[in-house]
């Protein structure tokens, strides 16, 4: 029976850190963990819980990875050599007390609220870190995902599941394209203008892959049955995000963001909006609940009719974060690859402007009635400088519209304010009125100040 069983091996649902840590825990060596007398004492810091400051001597209460909590101790600097960990401590500690007291002088004790909080900080920073390293094991393109939160405690969303393409709902079908391009060259020699020429439409991309065509024209990119290979300049899109983003907590109350870490060049391509392919009846069930709750992440795929939306509520990419803005440097295009049915297109953003590293990358959800981002020429009533954008049930953002404060237009006249229709079931243009906002006067507000309660 044991020969029978030579080769075979069996998955462990413990990690090697873990399994490193039950056999210090246990004290006992292993070899083939790297386990050994010599090191069998070596432990390691997981985070920084407390700090205090005796006859100029600094401590450090530390929490050891793989003890509980009981089994933290106070350890002198000296002995510590997680440089990283102490520095982004002390980023933290001296943060924190200048939200507080306005100083960021270290006391020589910290108090038990200020000690908590910075546990709580370093539960989040590993809990965002886990969910940074899920996110880019599921992604299938080139560029990375960074995930930060300088601003509060929230950690990852809580029911949010990374996909790379369309998930497609009950009782819908994605068709195959049947046929392809017999092109050499699709830019320079394209046989009968190639898959754009064979639905009647324009070449989209010029040699670098920058988006030649106008918004509002529809792009066809080369798909499975061509000729052509990978490197062909019409296949752009397919090919995913090619620059490292990152997901952002905002300061200014707008819920997560995306800025790109690159700089990205006018018309260049960026990401796809992706999630769950489901008809319009079942997303006016859904718009239902999400409105109950505070937030949609619903997009109409209303290129020649309005049949099917997309949901990235729960299924979706990292265009989930992105917010809106009146001014958006990225602008929507649909785009045709393996699927030719004009109900079911592919949501592509591409850039509307060079893009600065570190720039907030955001698109335009046409809303209608009412605009809250607060760019000076934005359409409706404007509020302070921003955008805004939601992040589910459990961020109460601003575009869940439940209440933004706003002065009101020289317009208005006092009295009882009016109620206001808002389109924020697409980020399309949809022309049905989805949603009611009444204005009210704005709890504890001086001069006038208004709310828009949903």
């Amino acid at each position: 029976m044991a020969e029978n069983l030579k080769g075979c091996s069996v998955c462990c649902k413990s990690s090697w850190n873990q399994l490193q840590d039950l056999c210090r825990l246990a004290k006992l060596s292993c070899p083939a963990l790297g386990i050994s007398k010599r090191n069998l004492y070596d432990f390691e810091v997981e985070y920084l819980c407390d700090y205090k400051k005796i006859r100029e001597q600094e401590y450090y209460l530390v929490k050891w990875r793989g003890y509980p909590d009981s089994e933290s101790t106070w350890e002198p600097r000296q002995n510590l050599k997680c440089v990283r960990i102490l520095k982004q401590f002390h980023k933290d500690l001296e943060r924190e007390l200048l939200r507080r007291h306005h100083r960021s002088k270290p006391p020589r004790h910290l108090d038990p609220s200020l000690a908590n909080y910075l546990v709580q900080k370093a539960k989040q920073r590993r809990a965002l870190r886990r969910w940074e390293q899920e996110l880019n094991a599921k992604r299938s393109h080139l560029g990375r995902i960074t995930v930060e939160n300088e601003v509060d405690l929230d950690g990852p969303p809580r029911a949010f599941v990374y996909i790379n393409e369309y998930r497609v709902g009950e009782g819908i079908t994605l068709n195959q394209v049947a046929v392809g391009c017999e092109c050499q060259d699709c830019l320079w020699a394209p046989a009968g203008g190639c898959c754009p020429g064979a639905s009647l439409h324009k070449f989209a991309y010029n040699d670098q892959g920058q988006v030649r065509l106008r918004a509002g024209l529809p792009i066809y990119e080369c798909n499975s049955r061509c000729r052509c290979g990978y490197d062909c300049p019409n296949r752009v899109v397919q090919k995913g995000i090619r620059y490292d983003l990152c997901i952002f907590r905002t300061d200014d109350g707008r819920g997560w963001g995306v800025r790109t870490l690159e700089k990205i060049r006018k018309n260049s391509f960026v990401m796809e909006y992706v999630g769950e392919i489901i008809t319009s009846e079942e997303a006016e069930r859904r718009g239902q609940i999400y409105d109950r709750q505070g937030a949609t992440y619903l997009f109409d795929l209303d290129y020649v009719e309005d049949v099917y939306t997309v949901d990235a509520a729960y299924y979706g990419n990292i265009s989930h974060f992105v917010n809106h803005s009146c001014d958006p440097n990225l602008q929507v295009y649909n785009v045709f690859i393996d699927n030719l049915d004009e109900r079911l297109p592919r949501i592509a953003f591409f850039a509307t402007r060079t893009i600065r590293a570190g720039e907030e990358l955001t698109f335009d959800y046409n809303m209608q009635g009412v605009c809250v981002c607060g760019w000076r020429d934005g359409r409706g009533l404007g509020i302070g400088p921003g955008t805004h954008s939601d992040m589910g049930p459990e961020d109460p953002s601003p575009r869940s519209l439940k209440m933004l404060f706003f002065t009101p237009s020289p317009l208005w006249t006092p009295g009882p304010p009016p109620t206001l229709w808002g389109f924020l079931h697409s980020p399309l243009l949809d022309t049905t009125p989805r949603h009611s906002y009444q204005l009210s006067q704005a709890p504890g507000s001086t001069g006038g100040g208004w709310a828009v309660f949903g």
